[in-house]
């Protein structure tokens, strides 16, 4: 594993720091490996509910792909950095526990995916975001796939084009972002959230995402089908059980995520 992503696990929390500030926090091959195996052991630890994705200094939330890594002669196999960051974020778009996004600083190029991936995102009111691939000449190929997926496409393509820096206000009104926050509250609104999540049902969040993920593509009638039958499955676990005799015995559950 790499000093340049990090991993801390603590009161049903996964933290995941981007560890690169003097960098920028620019995601090298190493980080991206990393980020798969992280996700991995937390896939598999049950006393892990909830995951926050963060980074370590303000200069900058995460600046994209290093462009000294050599980016022109990675080989065109399911191996080269491009195809694993392309991986990498299908795999957080369809997680099954919560990824909360936590930006404190300004979020360019790729960065920007890893926040479009994350399934909430808490910015401070003072950053910005930008898809300044093409001021060297590419495009944010895939990046745009999820920003098409949430934000209108003449929005997402002026975007893309200009490489112009959107503020963090703006970014939630256009759906790219969940919150912008004021710096002097950022720290604890992020932490009321995770608290929150990490109280909930992982077997009831899982589904839930699930759900979520596969009605992007389905027409209205199928999703509908599809959302009834994993109703059926959520009401059938042990944490639905234990919910209902919660709220009706009127104290907080203890969900056990089964």
């Amino acid at each position: 594993m790499t000093d340049e992503l990090l991993l801390a696990i603590e009161n049903r929390v996964a933290v995941i720091t981007l560890n690169r500030p003097d960098k920028r926090n620019a995601l090298s091959p190493q980080m991206i490996e990393a980020f798969h195996a992280y996700l991995d052991q937390i896939d598999a630890d049950d006393l892990a509910r909830v995951v926050c994705l963060r980074a370590a200094g303000e200069k900058a939330f995460c600046a994209g792909a290093d462009l000294g890594g050599g980016l022109a002669g990675a080989p065109d196999d399911a191996s080269s950095p491009p195809r694993r960051y392309a991986a990498l974020l299908g795999r957080m778009a369809g997680f099954g526990k919560p990824i909360v996004a936590k930006v404190g600083g300004p979020c360019l190029a790729g960065g920007t995916g890893l926040m479009l991936a994350s399934h909430i995102v808490v910015a401070r009111a003072d950053v910005y975001f930008s898809l300044p691939e093409v001021n060297v000449g590419i495009f944010p190929f895939m990046v745009g796939a999820l920003l098409l997926r949430n934000v209108l496409w003449k929005k997402a393509l002026e975007m893309a084009l200009t490489g112009r820096k959107v503020g963090a206000e703006e970014a939630e009104r256009i759906g790219m972002i969940t919150s912008a926050v004021a710096p002097e509250d950022f720290e604890r609104h992020v932490d009321g959230l995770l608290g929150g999540l990490s109280g909930r049902s992982p077997v009831g969040m899982r589904l839930g995402l699930e759900a979520f993920r596969r009605l992007i593509d389905m027409p209205l009638e199928a999703g509908l089908q599809d959302l009834s039958l994993t109703l059926l499955k959520a009401a059938k676990t042990d944490d639905a059980r234990e919910g209902v005799m919660a709220f009706l015995e009127k104290r907080q559950p203890n969900f056990t995520g089964k």
